[in-house]
């Protein structure tokens, strides 16, 4: 009888849609070679997940006709284009927020629909490709001068022509792939988690995104003063793993560390959370 009343009760089906659609996103990512969108994702969902856990309570699980009908639209047809994918897909950064969008309107309709703001505006943010930001800003210049800097701050005898990184025998140009938005969106999506699960200072909420894009910005300069010294050096192989290879995720595993040290000692100490 227990677990009749278990089957009917909608929380446990929307639970068990919402479980799906995060396998179902996370093993398409997997498939997809892009270990960037893999790690992003994985730790956007675990942080919605851990938002939804922690107002559970208080949810309002009250939906009209016309919502769940297009909620569940929506979750269909995130299962049937995920059907038809192979490898990467841009679809694989929008299906997120098409999911959550689909699961609150199934779950609290239109008028609920605010409870779940926070969780929409994080998985929002996986649907931005870097790619698309190259096109309005334009960093590479900006990241060949740092680069240069460094680099002559080292004792290089470096030259530096626009997005050109020159040693005496060898360098580099730095292209819209170098200029490190990547780095920069996977930093500051960090600071959004941080922010909406922990920041309740103003102080925060400004200090926390800024710093993040900074370091994220020095970081990516320091990988490309890297490759600069290998292409000089003509090493090849050592330049093509720093630069698509394992190496690259290194630099990106270092920027996530020194800011998770930074929201540490920022965030999270002055909310009394300790990790």
């Amino acid at each position: 009888m227990n677990n009749l009343k278990l089957v009917k009760d909608p929380k446990y089906w929307l639970l068990a849609i919402a479980a799906s659609l995060v396998t179902l996103h996370l093993n398409l990512s997997w498939r997809s070679d892009n270990t960037d969108l893999l790690g992003t994702s994985l730790l956007f969902w675990v942080a919605v997940s851990a938002l939804i856990w922690r107002k559970r309570d208080s949810l309002n699980l009250e939906s009209e006709v016309f919502s769940t009908i297009f909620g569940a639209l929506l979750i269909g047809f995130v299962v049937f284009k995920s059907m038809h994918l192979y490898g990467y897909d841009l679809f694989l950064r929008v299906s997120p927020f098409i999911s959550i969008l689909g699961l609150s309107l199934l779950a609290s309709g239109v008028k609920g629909w605010k409870q779940y703001w926070q969780e929409i505006f994080l998985l929002a943010f996986i649907a931005v490709p870097p790619g698309v930001l190259s096109i309005f800003i334009d960093l590479s210049l900006l990241t060949a001068k740092f680069a240069s800097f460094l680099l002559w701050i080292l004792g290089f005898q470096v030259f530096s022509q626009g997005v050109m990184v020159t040693l005496p025998t060898g360098g580099i140009k730095v292209g819209p792939g170098c200029d490190g938005f990547g780095i920069i969106l996977q930093l500051l999506g960090l600071s959004f988690i941080c922010l909406v699960m922990f920041g309740h200072q103003l102080l925060h909420r400004i200090l926390v995104p800024i710093a993040s894009i900074i370091l994220a910005f020095v970081v990516n300069g320091m990988r490309v003063a890297l490759m600069a010294i290998l292409a000089a050096l003509s090493n090849q192989s050592a330049f093509e793993y720093w630069h698509t290879g394992d190496g690259s995720l290194i630099f990106s595993m270092l920027a996530v560390f020194m800011f998770g040290v930074f929201c540490h000692f920022t965030v999270l100490r002055t909310a009394n959370i300790k990790i």
